[in-house]
Order: C-alpha cells, then sequence, then structure tokens
C-alpha cells in the first residue's frame, strides 16, 4: 500500500510545491493509517489543516479505500520550560 500512497502523494505534489510547499510520506501502517510531513511553506502554513484534511486525506481515501486515516508527524523537542515544536506548544 505504501508504492500505492506515495503514487497519490506525487499527484497532490506539484499543487503543494507551486505555493513553496511539498509532502513527504513518513509512514503507513497495517491498519491504514497515513503518517505524512509538510514542509517547506506548508509547515507553517495556517490552512496546512485544511489542506492535510480536503487535500491529502481526501485523496488518498478516495483512490486507496484501505486508507483510513491520516495524521500529521510533527517532530517535538524538549526545551527548558515546555515544549518546541513546528508552531504548537502549550
Amino acid at each position: 500500500m505504501k508504492e500505492r500512497v506515495e503514487e497519490v502523494l506525487n499527484l497532490i505534489r506539484p499543487a503543494l510545491q507551486a505555493d513553496g510547499g511539498d509532502v513527504e510520506l513518513v509512514d503507513v501502517s497495517d491498519e491504514g493509517v497515513v503518517s505524512v510531513k509538510l514542509t517547506g511553506a506548508c509547515g507553517s502554513c495556517p490552512m496546512s489543516t485544511m489542506t492535510l484534511k480536503m487535500g491529502i486525506e481526501r485523496n488518498l481515501m478516495e483512490q486507496i479505500p484501505e486508507v483510513r486515516k491520516l495524521f500529521r508527524y510533527v517532530k517535538l523537542l524538549s526545551v527548558p520550560g515546555g515544549c518546541l515544536s513546528a508552531g504548537y506548544c502549550r
């Protein structure tokens, strides 16, 4: 299934790249859970949630019925006094 997910992402990728962003496939589980990482301009864009749900997830689920859920990969870093991530903190 990983190859099929990559093929769908390759169809979406030009639209993301036109706006200075991109998407990387992180993982595809046996249960149909796909993890992606948004990079470039997409990584910090306020519309990234919409891009994930209405763009990437919708296309994946339409073209690959085995895909059940899409998650955005965010790397959390420990820093004194809290956390540091791609724009998400308390």
